[in-house]
């Protein structure tokens, strides 16, 4: 099974376009008398100081993508390995330049990460794959909350379930995801009218997409066993046709990979526990 990852050249991968330049010199990481930027709501804002975080600002990574062509067998199952390398390489592109952002206002993780794809009038055919989040800082400032390579963490938790993590003694450690394309194989006209009127399995499609999710969740876990983690939360899987016609699918797994915090890192007893409150309004 390939494990696909990001053939770029660094230099590339971490590119920032000098028009964020500007943004990044007013904010609250860069310059004291800075403000933050985020896509927090007034709670999340709230709920973060209490687990002993600040916003310092609001960052973005941008890619758009030529996704190129293969063909597949009419009536085979078969992973197209071009199309689901150049959807790694956008995405990966896309979060290291989100990441760069968070490293230039010396962060400690980012928060809320959203991973989305858009499309242009003047680009059909390209896509845009855009990553965006808010860069903290632990109040403490003694790193610890970082990544184990030392850089920000990344992590796509809600403000309520990432202080529920600090408070069980844990911290995010990446966003890891894992894609396969996947041709999902024809049935010929015999085979459909011999099934007509019958309940029975579908074989073949059965088959063909149990294959396609297997390879994105071993995808994914591979990443966050790569990024010395030792679990992954919130897991999800995605399915979407995109650009490539019917047969032709892309299965995205996703998730935050977390790892444990030495006992002296673990939010105080005494911490405000998030509660949720249930209206009975009729």
């Amino acid at each position: 099974m390939p494990l696909f990852s990001n053939q770029q050249n660094q230099s590339t991968a971490i590119w920032e376009p000098k028009a964020a330049d500007g943004r990044l010199a007013q904010t609250a990481g860069a310059n004291e008398a800075g403000v933050f930027t985020s896509d927090l709501s007034v709670s999340e804002y709230v709920l973060l100081g209490e687990a002993g975080f600040e916003p310092l600002g609001f960052v973005v990574g941008s890619s758009i993508y030529h996704v190129g062509l293969q063909a597949g067998r009419w009536g085979q199952n078969l992973e197209l390995q071009v199309l689901t390398q150049a959807m790694y390489n956008a995405r990966e592109l896309a979060m290291a330049r989100m990441r760069a952002e968070a490293d230039h206002l010396a962060a400690d993780g980012i928060v809320g990460v959203q991973l989305r794809m858009q499309m242009y009038a003047w680009g059909q055919s390209c896509l845009e794959f855009v990553a965006t989040g808010t860069a903290v800082r632990h109040l403490a400032g003694q790193g610890a909350h970082r990544a184990p390579d030392g850089r920000a963490f990344t992590s796509d938790l809600s403000a309520q379930d990432f202080f529920r993590l600090l408070a069980a003694g844990a911290v995010p450690v990446a966003f890891v995801l894992g894609t396969c394309v996947y041709h999902i194989a024809h049935q010929g006209v015999m085979q459909s009218l011999r099934q007509m009127g019958q309940n029975q399995e579908m074989l073949q499609f059965t088959q063909g997409v149990y294959e396609a999710r297997e390879l994105a969740l071993a995808r994914m876990q591979a990443e966050a066993a790569q990024a010395r983690s030792s679990g992954i939360v919130g897991v999800n899987v995605e399915v979407k046709n995109h650009v490539w016609g019917e047969h032709a699918t892309e299965f995205l797994a996703t998730g935050t990979a977390i790892r444990r915090l030495s006992e002296e890192h673990r939010l105080p007893e005494t911490s405000p526990r998030p509660t949720f409150t249930l209206g009975l309004d009729a």
